[in-house]
């Protein structure tokens, strides 16, 4: 479905809680092909001393992605797609946090749009790091929260990590909010609201949200 090799995930098992700083893929283009890199969610500067922002840097606006100075060239030149099932947001009172399991109507694949960049975690010893690009939320996503991924269809992904694209400001036309109907919103298993829990019962007993 990501038109890369399966052994290019190497060990990779499916994950059903990812959250910032943890270790993740995404997918880039290198000349005509697409490769599936391993990357950590946050992004850090190739110049930065450390990493101590990198959960500060999860998310990238699409309204400022190709003015910010931290943001300007990976949006030029590392442009990434980030493959998922869905997406958790949550509602409440911090002291009752509802987490919510955001995902497409027909089960399809999510592709968000990101940037990603090469960091030097110690001398010599290179890694990527990534963010997601958000924009407004449509008329579904709105209720919970006033922003959400940019989700790409499969043109639009190839477009987006396309880096022989000649006029890079012309994808932002691509960083828009989804369609109204693609995504449907349900209760997740309060499991989520930890990091250390993992598996499929953080999906269980799901409900229609407003039901």
């Amino acid at each position: 479905m990501l038109g890369v090799p399966e052994s290019e995930l190497g060990d990779y098992t499916p994950r059903f809680n990812i959250a910032p700083t943890q270790p993740y893929f995404v997918l880039k283009t290198r000349y005509e092909n697409r490769e599936a890199i391993p990357a950590t969610w946050g992004l850090v500067n190739s110049w930065a001393k450390d990493a101590s922002r990198a959960s500060m840097c999860i998310n990238a606006k699409a309204e400022t992605v190709d003015k910010l100075p931290s943001l300007r060239e990976a949006f030029e030149k590392r442009r990434c797609v980030v493959p998922a099932d869905g997406f958790f947001e949550w509602r409440g009172p911090k002291a009752r946090r509802e987490p919510l399991w955001i995902h497409p109507a027909d089960g399809a694949l999510l592709l968000f749009a990101g940037l990603f960049e090469a960091w030097q975690s110690h001398p010599g010893e290179w890694g990527t790091t990534f963010n997601i690009i958000t924009t407004a939320a449509n008329r579904t996503i709105e209720r919970i929260h006033n922003r959400m991924p940019v989700i790409l269809d499969a043109a639009g992904a190839a477009d987006w990590m396309n880096l022989r694209e000649p006029h890079p400001l012309s994808l932002k036309r691509l960083l828009a909010p989804a369609p109204d109907d693609l995504l449907v919103v349900r209760s997740a298993s309060p499991l989520v609201n930890s990091v250390k829990n993992e598996g499929p019962e953080l999906l269980e007993d799901l409900s229609l949200f407003g039901q």
